[in-house]
């Protein structure tokens, strides 16, 4: 009763927690808002969907994506690094408990009495000295009563970086998703390029027949023909880049699903197999920083600099630990279970800072210097992701507008070239307007594919911009279906 006297006036100062409790970032003012929120295609309210490429209606697109998630190298170590970061939380909350110790250990030992200066009087035989074994065995537990917090801050302190971790595992697969996307329309772009490219070397073709047709039936000069085919070999001179540029994006998409380039098979997809959404859900600011994993992270990192004030600032002040010990102690082992040879110890201990050279308070300045940097950061990350929307938004607006121009425009250089031809087939006018007409309708069909490109890419990095992250979980187990 006397030692429950003096422990329980100590357990209710147990409740004591040093430091400022976190409290997450408020939310954006409602005046806050994107720049060009107005554009046609968007939709403002939660955001899109977490299997966001799905809206571009792509099966092949799709089982990229799929594959990605499932075997790309780098997510499969950001999900490693998740599962430590989990254990460390359990770790840490075990110091929350009791700790239990067993030991057990035998030994022989001669001790000489000449070392504590008992060698026997003059005249009287010297001591003998002893020479026996020993056998121990014992456990101990010991309880630290955390008076100020100190564990408690540091079990919130993992528990806040483990998600962190978590957080940036999910943007790994939101990223990992978004770079499949791009590259698998950065790669049908490059089909699209190559089939025009492919499809002017057959006008350029024609047109040197008909060159030298003419020249055959002498109403054409030699000029004329070596105009054509100086065309024609211009064009070809294209083909060989956009092919390296192929390979090299194949090579990306296949490092992407965790293969190797020879393992990738076909991938002649076009943009004409991705449908572009009508509309594309884009969170509004009060939804996205709590969507966003990469904001969710910083969140997070910010917590956890919080808690380590807490740690800090709890070193400064006592601890108290509580623990217990029962021993066996006897030269036979067959005694070590015999009461006589029993001895425990029960005790408590307080330890209080004195003097640390200024260690314990610079650790508390510099842990709140910490978390102001940690707030800074947390807001520099939710400055970039409203000024990657709102830049989103603006390309979204002039995308449509350059694609209409574009397609007009390219409707105009086709009938230019067609009537070109058809002048020049009855003598009208010269090879020079037909090669001139032939090279305004490739550069007007080459650019109509980037312009749809553009659109694309743009599209896809609006749908990740304010996109939830992908569940790790749910990752890990589509990359172990068999949970093994």
């Amino acid at each position: 009763m006397r030692h429950l006297a003096i422990t329980v006036p100590l357990w209710l100062l147990g409740a004591c927690t040093m430091g400022p409790d976190f409290e997450a970032p408020a939310p954006p003012p409602p005046q806050a808002g994107y720049a060009d929120a107005g554009a046609a295609r968007a939709s403002l309210g939660e955001g899109a969907p977490r299997e966001w490429w799905k809206a571009f209606g792509s099966p092949a697109l799709d089982a990229l994506v799929e594959r990605a998630l499932a075997h790309n190298q780098s997510l499969a170590a950001s999900r490693a690094t998740l599962t430590a970061a989990r254990e460390q939380v359990l770790a840490a909350n075990g110091r929350r408990l009791p700790q239990v110790d067993a030991g057990a250990r035998a030994q022989h030992q001669r001790i000489n009495f000449a070392v504590f200066g008992l060698e026997g009087r003059i005249g009287t035989p010297p001591l003998e000295d002893p020479e026996f074994s020993l056998f121990t065995l014992g456990a101990g537990v010991s309880y630290d009563l955390d008076l100020f917090g100190g564990i408690r801050r540091a079990v919130e302190r993992t528990a806040a970086q483990a998600e962190a971790q978590q957080r940036e595992t999910e943007a790994a697969h939101l990223t990992v998703a978004t770079r499949v996307v791009l590259q698998a329309l950065a790669i049908a772009a490059l089909n699209d390029r190559i089939a025009a490219e492919q499809a002017l070397l057959v006008e350029d073709e024609r047109n040197v027949r008909l060159t030298d047709s003419r020249r055959r039936a002498g109403v054409g000069t030699l000029v004329e023909v070596l105009s054509a085919e100086g065309q024609l070999a211009a064009d070809r001179a294209n083909l060989p880049a956009l092919r390296q540029h192929l390979a090299e994006g194949r090579a990306m998409l296949a490092v992407l699903l965790g293969i190797s380039p020879a393992e990738l098979g076909e991938t002649g997809f076009s943009l004409a197999d991705m449908r572009l959404p009508e509309t594309v859900p884009v969170a509004l600011p009060s939804a996205l920083v709590r969507r966003r994993p990469d904001i969710l992270a910083a969140e997070a990192r910010l917590h956890a600099a919080t808690a380590a004030i807490g740690m800090a600032e709890a070193q400064l002040y006592p601890n108290v630990t509580l623990g217990a010990s029962l021993t066996q102690a006897a030269t036979r082992p067959g005694d070590l279970l015999t009461s006589t040879f029993r001895a425990f110890d029960v005790f408590s201990g307080l330890t209080a800072p004195i003097f640390h050279g200024g260690t314990l308070r610079a650790r508390k300045r510099a842990a709140v210097a910490e978390a102001e940097a940690a707030a800074a950061a947390y807001r520099q990350v939710v400055l970039e992701a409203f000024g990657q929307v709102s830049s989103l938004l603006s390309a979204l607006a002039t995308d449509g507008e350059t694609l209409a121009a574009q397609q007009r425009a390219a409707q105009i250089s086709a009938r230019s070239l067609h009537l070109s031809r058809r002048s020049f087939e009855v003598g009208n006018s010269g090879v020079l307007q037909v090669l001139d007409a032939n090279r305004a309708d490739q550069r007007a069909r080459l650019s109509l594919i980037d312009v749809r490109a553009r659109q694309a890419l743009n599209i896809a990095r609006l749908h990740a911009a304010t996109a939830g992250g992908w569940n790790a979980q749910a990752g890990a187990e589509r990359a172990n279906p068999s949970g093994l």
